[in-house]
Parts: structure tokens; C-alpha cells; sequence
């Protein structure tokens, strides 16, 4: 029970808010400085509400002194309890690090695994018909969540381990992370899942792309043996961990992440809406708030459990730690009627941190960050845009009211008062200038990166044909020639101002450049872009580099190119029939035909390097090979002038004459217009 000193202080703190403005009129109250009244107006709610623990009560607790809170196990010094599931679920977090730590470690090791357990490879199912781990966990966990509520996010998530990681780290250092509460960005998520998970099957439904079916055939890809193969670098990973799992806890709250940029959530929060599996409260609710203090999904739980018997805030993850803390053990998680069936109420004010104007800047700001930064130098993933877009917005209404209002804090730092900035609020201008900075410079890099991708898609020259002869200049209509000069333009703009590479708009800038004429200076674009790259796009930049060093003459720097794009993937055949016409110039025949012969067992169809064959046969004067070649190579080739022409140059550049001027005739007659260059 209270004692005599606790019943005054009570008597004290209750006639302070019940008129608030003694405090600024007397610097000492009934005997009490305002240390004392501070202290107290934590303890409002729970003295107010008796809401005090069986076990305080019969420990007897509550202090006689204002300045010594709390001291009991198990309680934190505002007397709320400590969450005993909190730890538990730490420990299951951790589990799930280890465990995905163990799976990479299992895949390095053995060289194949289980595809990952990711829910972004959903996307491959859905587009591809991979059916993968990721889509089976993905499914399943959405299916729970259906019937169990969100507990997936709160005890089964790496990025919101981090998350309460930092959140933890916050509160070690005395900072503790405030919700940034906006109306508009709360459907960010729900449109990121759509637009993930949705969209591409809706576009082929109404793009009418050739006989594509809306729903892809589905194909078993349970283990691969590239498991990082969908995940971005080490080196953007880390930046990607650390502004998904800290930045925006710093900025945003606690679930700042989960709240404003996670796909996935957006699903499992409209799920949860199905879900009879509830927190829950009895009678024995006395609304002493402990329960909303806890919550760290920024959920007003007392006032929920008091409107609808339950919480229904979607954005529940169902952690429990506000079943653990409540003092009455009021709150119990439990199955009954859904979100849905709940009657609508407005009695629950909700409280902002933006205006509908700054609503509405914020989300104009956030989609042009999005937008700038997502897909910059084919680094930042998706997810990554999202957050550091969440983070965008909240600087520039944060530095937005630091010159507008007349006092301003953020966390214990005094950024403004008086109209006077201070030294925290110059420190806090200079970070987001500095960040708001990065965004426009990353934007007008994806601009030039941007137009330049337009300008490519519009450039529909067939490789073989520019490949033919080092000069494809004659192949170009003057709308692909100014194309090809605005796309060189912006690649260039975007390569030079850039702070990293892209790897893949410089292959793009290296084709602009082979096309206007310039081979050399493509040769080392692709050399610095294979540099940058890594299995298939590595090996067509360096299969592209060796067909243009042929062209140039440059034979053995072509040959040991090629061998560096097989080394990437074997299975580039068409790096074969190059490497092949490489041997052969270098007076290296047999083992050209070695090549070539290697090329055709592994791909019959392939026109060119059956007619190579036969022409070295020819040239060994083996004719009856050489017919053998030269029928299966007509098998294969379709009855198009500029073909029988592109196999006629090639050809005629490896001396086979004989070959060649058929191809040429073929063409001729094929094209009586005359539209195939008469030159050969």
C-alpha cells in the first residue's frame, strides 16, 4: 500500500495537472522544486490509474522520495514492468541472423543450397515461374498472418532486428527514437508490394507482347548454386543494412522502416485486417497506459483495447510486450472477430507530425527522391530507394521548420529557440544539406542515365549486322544516328559526373561509340566496364570487346578477350564462334576449327560457324566435310537477304571466298530491290 509520503505526492502531482499553469507561476510548489514535479508527471498515469503491480504492491515499492523512482526487479524506474517476451524474442532474432549466416556459409562451402529464403524472390516466381524458397516462405507467412495476425514482422524479420538493434543503442546513449507519424506515406508500402508483386502481371495482361502467357509456366528451383545471385554487392549491402536498420530508426522511430518502406509489411499489414488472432483485454483494463508507453510499433494500444476490445492498428506486429507489461494482466493475445467486422469510430484522435500542406510537400519530395536515387549506377535496390527516400522527406520538412518556427528540438538537442539557431541546429542543416545534396546529385545522375536508356531502346540495329564489318555506319537511319548522338551525350554526362560507375549504362556508351565510328575508344570503354561487372553481364561486355578487337585487326588481344568472357560462362557460345575466327587469322587453323567444331556439337543451329567449318574443309581439300557442314548450315539459315549477307562479310574476312560470294548471290536474289549493299 501507499504510504503517508507517497498519498501526499500523489495529492500533489493530481492538483498540478489539474491546473498545469502553476508551474510556470511558482518556481517551487507546495514545498517540491520542479525536479520533483518533473519526476512526478511521469509517474500521472500510473498513480492516477492505480495501476500498480501486484508485486509492487506487495513489496511495497513505491518510493517515499521523489528522486529515487523505482527500484525493483523486473521494472524500469518510471515503474512500468519490464518486458519479459522482449527477450525472448530477441533470441529468436538472433536465431534467425545465425541461421542466415549458416545457410551462406553451408552455400560457400558445398557450392549449391536452398534458394533464398527472401520474400523478394517472389518476383522470380511470379514473372519466370521459379517456384524458390522465397515464395514458399512468402506464401506461407502471408497465409499465417491470416489467421495468426503480424507476427511474422515482429519475431521473424532481419531488417526489423536491426531496427530494435539500433533502437536498443538509442536508448543506451538516453536517445529515445519518436514516431514520425504521417498520413500519406503510411500507403507507401502497400503501393511498393503492389508495384513489386502485382504490377508485371498486370502489364503483360494489357501490353500484348507476342504470345507470352499471363501466367508463366512453373519450373523447380528449390536449390541453385548462386545464391547471391539476386542480391545486391557486399559493398551496397552494408550501406543498405545500415540505412534500412539504423538511419531510419534514427529519424522515423522505432519501426520507421516498416512503417514507410517495407513492401512486404504493406501485404502482411492488409492480411492482418483478416485476422481473428488479436490482442485482446479483459475487464481488467484500468487504461493505465503502460501497454502504448511499451509498444514500439508506435501503436496507441489503451486507447484500441478501450474502443474495440482489441488492437486493430494493422501496424501491430504482435512483439507481446504489451501483454507482458501490462500491470493488471489485462491484455492476452486471442482469436475472435477481425479487424473488418470492428465498427468504425473516430473517437481515437490520432496526432500527426505534419500538416496536410507538408503532407502533401512530403510526398511530392519522397517520390522525387525515390525516383533519383532508386536504380542510380545500377546500384541502389529498391528497398534501399525506399528508405533513404523516407529519410529524404523527413529532412526537408525537419530543416523546412527549422528556419520557419521559433523553437525546434530534435531528440534532447535544442536545434532552435528564440528564433536563435544553435550549434545542434547548424549541425543538423549541414547534414541535410549534405543529404539532401547526395539525393539531387544521385537525381541528376539517373536523369542522364535515364534518357540515355530511352535513347538505346530506340536504336533496334541487329548486332549481327553491325557486327559485320568494323564500319555500321551505312546501316543507320538518320533517326538512329540522332538517337545514338543524344544517348552518347547523357551516358557521357552521367559517366563523367557520377560519383561510381555504372556498370551497366558504360557497355550502352560502348555500343553508342562503335556505332558513330569510334572502335578504339569502345574497345576501352568495355574494358573498364568488364572491370566493374561480374558473370553474364562481365562476359557480354568482354564477348562484345573481342568481336569489335576482330573487327579491328587486333586478333590476339581479341582471342585472350574471348577466353576471359568463357572463363565467365562456358556456355556463351557465340564467344566460341569469335574465338574461332580469332585462331583462324592468327594462322592458328586447326585449333579455330577445334573451336568451331566445339560450337556446333553444343549448338547445331548455329549458321556461321557450320559455314566456317565447311569452309575450312574447303580449305583442306576436304569436300565431302565441307558439304556436310554447308547443308546443315542451310538447314539453319533463314531466307533473309541481310543474313545470307552478314554470313557472306564474315566469311569473305576469313578468306572463304567460295562461301562468301554464294551468301552474296543468295542475297541478291533474295532482295531484288537492291536494299543489301552491293558492296562486299
Amino acid at each position: 500500500m501507499f504510504t503517508a509520503n507517497t498519498r501526499i505526492n500523489a495529492r500533489v502531482i493530481f492538483t498540478f495537472f489539474s491546473n498545469p499553469n502553476l508551474v510556470s507561476r511558482q518556481p517551487a510548489f507546495s514545498g517540491y522544486s520542479l525536479a520533483h514535479i518533473a519526476f512526478w508527471r511521469k509517474f500521472a498515469n500510473f498513480v492516477k490509474s492505480g495501476c500498480v503491480s501486484q508485486e509492487l504492491k506487495a513489496a511495497g515499492a513505491i518510493p517515499g522520495r521523489a528522486s529515487a523512482g523505482i527500484n525493483f526487479p523486473g521494472y524500469s524506474k518510471t515503474g512500468i514492468r519490464k518486458s519479459k517476451t522482449g527477450r525472448w524474442r530477441a533470441a529468436a532474432l538472433i536465431t534467425l541472423n545465425l541461421f542466415m549466416i549458416a545457410h551462406i556459409i553451408q552455400w560457400r562451402i558445398m557450392g549449391k543450397t536452398i534458394s533464398p529464403i527472401e520474400p523478394s524472390e517472389t518476383m522470380h516466381t511470379l514473372q519466370k515461374g521459379f517456384v524458390n524458397a522465397g515464395f514458399i516462405f512468402f506464401s506461407l507467412a502471408i497465409l499465417a498472418t491470416l489467421i495468426f495476425g503480424r507476427f511474422v514482422c515482429g519475431w521473424g524479420c532481419h531488417i526489423l532486428a536491426l531496427q530494435d538493434l539500433c533502437g536498443w543503442l538509442l536508448k543506451k546513449m538516453g536517445l529515445h527514437p519518436k514516431p514520425f507519424r504521417s498520413r500519406l506515406l503510411v500507403y507507401v508500402p502497400l503501393g511498393a508490394a503492389l508495384y513489386m508483386f502485382v504490377w508485371p502481371t498486370v502489364y503483360r495482361l494489357f501490353s500484348n507482347q507476342g504470345p507470352e502467357p499471363i501466367i508463366p509456366k512453373f519450373t523447380n528451383h528449390l536449390v541453385t548454386t548462386n545464391f547471391w545471385q539476386t542480391f545486391p554487392s557486399v559493398a551496397v549491402a552494408i550501406p543498405f543494412l545500415f540505412i534500412c536498420g539504423f538511419v531510419t530508426v534514427y529519424f522515423l522511430g522505432q519501426k520507421g522502416f516498416c512503417t514507410y518502406a517495407c513492401p512486404y509489411g504493406g501485404f502482411f499489414g492488409l492480411a492482418d485486417k483478416f485476422s481473428p488472432g488479436k490482442i485482446r483485454v479483459t475487464p481488467a483494463c484500468n487504461q493505465c497506459g503502460h501497454c502504448t508507453a511499451t509498444c514500439t510499433s508506435n501503436v496507441l494500444v489503451h486507447a484500441e483495447v478501450k474502443q474495440y476490445g482489441m488492437v486493430v492498428d494493422p501496424g501491430c506486429m504482435k512483439c507481446m510486450d504489451c501483454v507482458s507489461v501490462c500491470p493488471n494482466d489485462a491484455l492476452y493475445f486471442g482469436f475472435g472477430k477481425p479487424t473488418l467486422l470492428a465498427p468504425k469510430s473516430n473517437v481515437i484522435k490520432r496526432h500527426y507530425s505534419l500538416t496536410w500542406p507538408e503532407e502533401i510537400v512530403g510526398a511530392l519530395v519522397f517520390l522525387g527522391s525515390f525516383l533519383a536515387v532508386r536504380g542510380v549506377y545500377a546500384l541502389v535496390p529498391f528497398l534501399m530507394a525506399l528508405g533513404c527516400a523516407a529519410v529524404t522527406t523527413f529532412l526537408v520538412l525537419k530543416t523546412w521548420r527549422l528556419f520557419r518556427a521559433r523553437e525546434l528540438s530534435f531528440y534532447r538537442f535544442n536545434l532552435k529557440s528564440s528564433g536563435k539557431i544553435h550549434k545542434a541546429g547548424l549541425v543538423f542543416v549541414v547534414f541535410a544539406c549534405a543529404w539532401i545534396g547526395l539525393n539531387v546529385h544521385c537525381g541528376w545522375v539517373r536523369y542522364h542515365e535515364f534518357l540515355g536508356n530511352i535513347a538505346f531502346n530506340k536504336v533496334h540495329l541487329p548486332d549481327e549486322l553491325a557486327l559485320a564489318q568494323l564500319d555500321p555506319a551505312r546501316w543507320l537511319s538518320p533517326s538512329d544516328r540522332e538517337n545514338i548522338i543524344q544517348g552518347k551525350g547523357h551516358y557521357l554526362v552521367a559517366s563523367t559526373t557520377g560519383l561510381f560507375v555504372n556498370n551497366e549504362a558504360l557497355p550502352k556508351l560502348a555500343w553508342f561509340e562503335y556505332l558513330l565510328g569510334d572502335a578504339a575508344q569502345s574497345v576501352q570503354t568495355l574494358r573498364t566496364a568488364s572491370a566493374h561487372q561480374k558473370d553474364e553481364s562481365k562476359a557480354l561486355s568482354l564477348y562484345y570487346r573481342g568481336a569489335i578487337l576482330n573487327r579491328l585487326g587486333r586478333y590476339d588481344e581479341a582471342r585472350a578477350t574471348l577466353d576471359e568472357a568463357l572463363a565467365e560462362r562456358d556456355d556463351l557460345i557465340l564467344a566460341r564462334q569469335e574465338k574461332g575466327e580469332s585462331l583462324w587469322q592468327l594462322g592458328r587453323r586447326d585449333e579455330a576449327v577445334s573451336v568451331w567444331t566445339d560450337a556446333v556439337r553444343r549448338n547445331p543451329q548455329l549458321a556461321l560457324a557450320n559455314n566456317e567449318i565447311a569452309g575450312a574443309a574447303l580449305a583442306s581439300s576436304k569436300p565431302e566435310e565441307a558439304d556436310v557442314y554447308e547443308k546443315q548450315a542451310d538447314q539453319f539459315t533463314p531466307n533473309n537477304p541481310l543474313f545470307h549477307w552478314v554470313i557472306a562479310r564474315r566469311l569473305q574476312d576469313l578468306g572463304m571466298t567460295v562461301l562468301a560470294e554464294k551468301h552474296f548471290q543468295l542475297a541478291g536474289q533474295l532482295d531484288p530491290g537492291g536494299q543489301t549493299p552491293s558492296q562486299r
